[in-house]
């Protein structure tokens, strides 16, 4: 006869109780996975079809450029604003963010070179990416929407603010002025930028060192130098 195994003994006053383990379901753990890849791949998908055919970009458009039916896209989205949601992010996240961050945490000589870099970066993303460029602005004065675009701006200027009060406050200067210069800064940028990139009225590279020069003209007079 099969012994029946003894119930576990009654913890002792005093000595913490050990919950259960959660039991694991490894199908819905995988189909959790797959899930999460499917919507990234339908992400990808719709950014492919912002570039082909602009900010007014169909769910038709994602449906072609991903290879299935809308059908599929409503099984991962709920709706096409959620759609929008999830392309600002990847936009955000995998595109711009990279690309501007990365070339502030690099070490320049001097800080007009170091401005020169980042405005020449952001300058370059609306050269190679217009499409998405426009679709980006375009979200940013809508209804839900202005605080990712907006989450977007503040991590460059942050980014940049910590830089400025880092530099202040080696000088021994006081470093609330940072964040409003960075901020001048970046809103400066992107607002002369936004208007070039509709009037093309100087060549991409004039426009970068246009701006180098007014935001290092007023960043030189301002910050201390840099340390040898």
């Amino acid at each position: 006869m099969q012994r029946v195994a003894d119930p576990p003994a009654p913890p002792r006053a005093g000595e913490p109780v050990e919950a259960p383990l959660p039991a694991l379901d490894g199908r819905r753990a995988r189909w959790t996975e797959h899930r999460r890849a499917r919507r990234e791949d339908l992400v990808a998908a719709a950014v492919e079809a912002v570039r082909q055919a602009g900010p007014e970009f169909s769910v038709d458009d994602v449906a072609r450029s991903a290879g299935v039916s809308k059908t599929v896209i409503y099984r991962y989205f709920s709706d096409k604003e959620e759609l929008i949601d999830a392309v600002l992010q990847r936009i955000s996240d995998a595109i711009l963010l990279p690309r501007l961050l990365g070339e502030l945490a690099v070490e320049r000589p001097d800080d007009r070179t170091r401005l020169h870099v980042m405005i020449a970066a952001f300058v370059q993303l609306i050269e190679d990416e217009p499409e998405l460029y426009r679709f980006a602005y375009a979200q940013a004065g809508r209804s839900g929407r202005a605080d990712l675009v907006a989450g977007t701006e503040r991590r460059i200027a942050e980014t940049l603010g910590g830089l400025i009060a880092e530099r202040l406050g080696a000088a021994g200067r006081p470093t609330a002025p940072a964040m409003t210069w960075a901020y001048g800064v970046v809103g400066m940028v992107q607002l002369a930028a936004h208007w070039w990139s509709g009037t093309r009225q100087v060549s991409a590279a004039e426009l970068v060192e246009q701006l180098t020069a007014l935001a290092d003209l007023g960043l030189t007079a301002l910050l201390p130098a840099m340390p040898d």
